[in-house]
């Protein structure tokens, strides 16, 4: 996608960040700790993360060795520092069901010594609490991407 948006758009390659909602969230997490150093913010929104296989609804992962291998939870807690290499964002509702695995990445994360800029916020996991965070997410993005290849 980024080479296509590249192509088309003549995007900076080097100035990329990616975020998602709720699985998209997640996937936005294991890809910066896969690709330290790409991207100048990742962000999740209400990001489905979950401490343990067992947790996962059926479909979300291959198997337990697929959840292993994604599980940003224990990589945080293994490494912290490759989540380091962007800004960080992460916000979640107050009644959202993911709070669990949220909680446990955000203390990985700081027990590291990991910079996030974290958010909790009245709402549930839905269209409506993401609705009314679009002004507060695209205000990240822009300061980060200003920012990027600049300290």
């Amino acid at each position: 996608m980024i080479r296509e948006l590249v192509r088309r758009f003549g995007v900076d390659r080097d100035r990329v960040a990616i975020g998602g909602i709720s699985m998209g969230g997640f996937g936005a997490y294991d890809l910066g700790r896969l690709h330290p150093g790409r991207f100048c913010a990742v962000g999740g929104h209400s990001p489905a993360l979950w401490t343990s296989a067992a947790e996962t609804p059926e479909g979300a992962f291959d198997d337990a060795e697929d959840f292993a291998r994604h599980d940003v939870v224990a990589a945080a807690r293994a490494d912290p520092g490759a989540f380091a290499q962007a800004e960080l964002w992460l916000d979640i509702g107050e009644e959202d069901p993911f709070i669990p695995g949220v909680d446990a990445f955000l203390a990985a994360l700081r027990e590291g010594g990991v910079e996030v800029s974290a958010r909790r916020w009245p709402g549930a996991h839905d269209d409506a609490y993401w609705d009314a965070h679009w002004d507060e997410y695209l205000r990240f993005y822009a300061r980060a991407l200003g920012r990027c290849g600049r300290d």
